[in-house]
């Protein structure tokens, strides 16, 4: 952990009581002019501060506050214009720290997915799902998956189900896919009919990019998006026959999440190089299905829209794009403010249930009610 976020954490600790006295007891607003959210100063970032990039500091004060209030909160990253304008660490995190950031992987593979199309190693985004397991082709039952395309996949609308929606299709998730299971699972509504969330759809995704780089997917990643973002991933759990999972378990840091978030905020471009192809971001970041979240996450979390595995939430005046992982973990793009937000946390892993889901709802909040925070400026919303 860097010297200054172990050196004040006593007095961080004992200004964050002293603000929740004063929200407490006084009739107005709390004093947040004591929440130290100053970037370090050795960051491989640009750094200003919210008042030099046109933003209320008060109103990050508030976010890095909540933040800290939060249990499982590890790193959080607010950049604007491109700089690190807002940047702390809670709870033992630290900026080097990796954890699972669980389905923020799909974001990720949809990435190397474009990449693999760019490189044409993919012939289209309407070729066959089974083009790419050939040795499959004759246990097919269901005619329909010989329909089911990479946009669909890509867009969660292949007709493959939520693995939690049965008890047999959960102990699944957990036992692990194989190849085969494209075969073995069956369609819950007919492809490109319908929005339905399912992790074997990005892990499918994910073994067509393996299969058609002839690499495993963390061998292609290093080469095409992770090393030059300057990323070294950590770990990146393998199903039973090897592959990558496409969907989950991915060990990254914050600042590689950030290296990550920015690239899309900039079409694609990080450092002046293009490495994601500026329309596969566009594409990418394009609303398919709305309403796709069944389930209340907060009253300023509207219209649960969904892209090529990115989200899209409708908050006060602003929609963001979102990579989400389970327990909370989020990159937040506002294109209109030029605006990321990167947090990560404790990835629950393994935990499900209400208690988890409770602690999820209240990291997620956290970012949807800072962006409902932020004022309208010219233009949003006509």
């Amino acid at each position: 952990m860097h010297k200054r976020h172990s050196n004040q954490g006593t007095f961080k600790i004992i200004t964050l009581i002293f603000v929740f006295i004063l929200g407490s007891c006084a009739s107005g607003p709390a004093d947040f002019s004591g929440i130290d959210y100053t970037p370090r100063p050795d960051s491989d970032w640009t750094i200003s501060t919210p008042q030099e990039q046109g933003l209320d500091p008060d109103l990050v004060a508030r976010l890095y506050y909540k933040a800290a209030r939060l249990k499982t909160t590890y790193g959080l990253l607010v950049f604007k214009n491109g700089t690190l304008i807002a940047e702390d660490y809670f709870h033992g995190g630290s900026p080097d720290q990796q954890v699972n950031i669980h389905s923020v992987t799909k974001s990720i593979n949809a990435a190397l997915t474009g990449i693999a199309l760019d490189r044409g190693l993919i012939s289209s985004l309407d070729q066959k799902m089974m083009d790419f397991f050939p040795e499959l082709t004759d246990s097919i039952a269901d005619p329909r998956k010989n329909e089911i395309t990479i946009r669909q996949l890509l867009q969660m609308r292949a007709g493959y189900p939520w693995e939690e929606s049965t008890q047999e299709l959960f102990n699944l998730l957990f036992h692990g896919f194989r190849a085969s299971t494209l075969v073995q699972v069956p369609l819950v509504r007919d492809p490109g009919s319908g929005f339905e969330y399912s992790n074997l759809t990005a892990h499918i995704l994910g073994m067509i990019t393996a299969r058609a780089s002839g690499e495993d997917l963390m061998s292609f990643g290093k080469e095409h998006l992770f090393g030059p973002l300057g990323i070294e991933p950590g770990y990146w759990q393998a199903d039973w026959e090897g592959n990558c999972l496409g969907f989950s378990d991915l060990h990254l840091s914050v600042q590689d999440l950030a290296r990550f978030g920015l690239l899309y905020l900039n079409n694609g471009v990080y450092n002046g190089a293009q490495i994601v192809p500026a329309e596969w971001v566009k594409e990418s970041l394009t609303i398919y299905s709305r309403n796709a979240w069944p389930f209340r996450v907060g009253k300023n979390w509207g219209d649960n829209a969904y892209g090529f595995q990115w989200w899209s939430i409708k908050a006060g005046h602003y929609r963001y794009s979102l990579a989400w992982g389970h327990g909370g973990q989020q990159i937040a793009l506002i294109p209109e403010l030029n605006m990321a937000i990167v947090l990560t946390v404790d990835p629950l892993h393994l935990q499900h249930g209400s208690g988890p889901w409770k602690i999820e709802r209240g990291n997620l909040n956290l970012i949807a009610d800072f962006v409902v925070s932020l004022p309208a400026g010219p233009g949003v919303g006509k």
